[in-house]
């Protein structure tokens, strides 16, 4: 999931833009740089929830001292340091909105999982940026950039950032759910710990029917073909299906089944997305029936 998101917005951004594959250097800077900024992010909550990591998942290498938190926060320092370099090198545009987004999930691990229980906000807003930096990234808008006229980031990127936070609720509750002994023990007031895991089941699976309808609207938006839009209706239907069945039995460890099944949706989806940008370039034939069912 980590790497084709970054991956899939870039191709997407370059298609929309040119109608062509991104450069290969921008591509590849940008997709390492998103991959290090979120894996960054994981990896310093991680060292952040250690106590509670302790209580829901002792054998992790953290709680089980596999790994010292001070090697697992240089690691999470040096991920970022490679994503900061990435974003610099490709243009200010989307160093500034790493940089927006760096602190707006290190709000979320600090402060907003032990003070509020709609944290999860901030979980979607800071990785629903992702998307849209590496959209700047290979076409940037032109507000930090004197050589680029100034213009609105498409409508296609702006549903696809909507798109990550809104998933990325569903996904992060999901997971929550799985954790909520070890919040409710360390006084981490989450959603499912405050409400519990029935009313966020509820919630998910509202968030994740919206979440799926973005994902269809991206491909309108951009004009996708065919490809991506079956299996972005097939995995969504899926994943409506399994939200609903979590409803139906709201147990913690079906939570984390939810939380793993969802990371598997958007990796699905996003390599869809990609593959079907590459068809739409290389296959003159599938770019006319496209064309002709989705008005391309």
């Amino acid at each position: 999931m980590d790497i084709t998101l970054p991956a899939a917005a870039a191709i997407l951004a370059a298609y929309f833009a040119t109608g062509a594959l991104p450069e290969f250097l921008p591509f590849v800077l940008a997709t390492i740089g998103g991959f290090c900024a979120i894996t960054s992010a994981y990896t310093f909550n991680d060292v952040m929830d250690i106590d509670i990591d302790t209580i829901n998942m002792p054998d992790r290498p953290l709680p089980s001292n596999e790994v010292s938190q001070k090697s697992a926060f240089l690691y999470a320092l040096f991920l970022g340091l490679i994503s900061a370099a990435c974003a610099l090198y490709l243009n200010l545009e989307a160093f500034v909105i790493l940089i927006i987004a760096t602190l707006v999930i290190s709000l979320y691990t600090i402060v907003f999982k032990r003070k509020t229980p709609f944290s999860f906000v901030s979980v979607g807003i800071a990785y629903g940026l992702v998307p849209i930096g590496i959209w700047l990234a290979i076409d940037p808008a032109g507000v930090l950039m004197d050589s680029v006229s100034p213009y609105m980031i498409p409508l296609a990127g702006i549903l696809f950032g909507l798109m990550i936070c809104m998933t990325d609720w569903g996904f992060t509750l999901a997971g929550v759910c799985r954790d909520v002994e070890g919040d409710r023990a360390k006084g981490a007031p989450t959603f499912p710990v405050t409400y519990g895991i029935p009313a966020t089941s509820k919630f998910i699976l509202v968030i994740w029917i919206i979440g799926v309808l973005l994902s269809l609207a991206i491909g309108f938006a951009a004009s996708l073909g065919p490809f991506y839009f079956i299996i972005a209706l097939a995995s969504g239907i899926w994943m409506i299906w399994r939200s609903t069945l979590f409803i139906k039995n709201p147990k913690p460890e079906l939570g984390g089944k939810l939380f793993v099944e969802g990371s598997n949706y958007r990796g699905v989806i996003f390599s869809a997305m990609i593959i079907d940008v590459i068809l739409l370039i290389y296959v003159s034939g599938y770019s006319g029936l496209a064309g002709m069912i989705f008005g391309a």
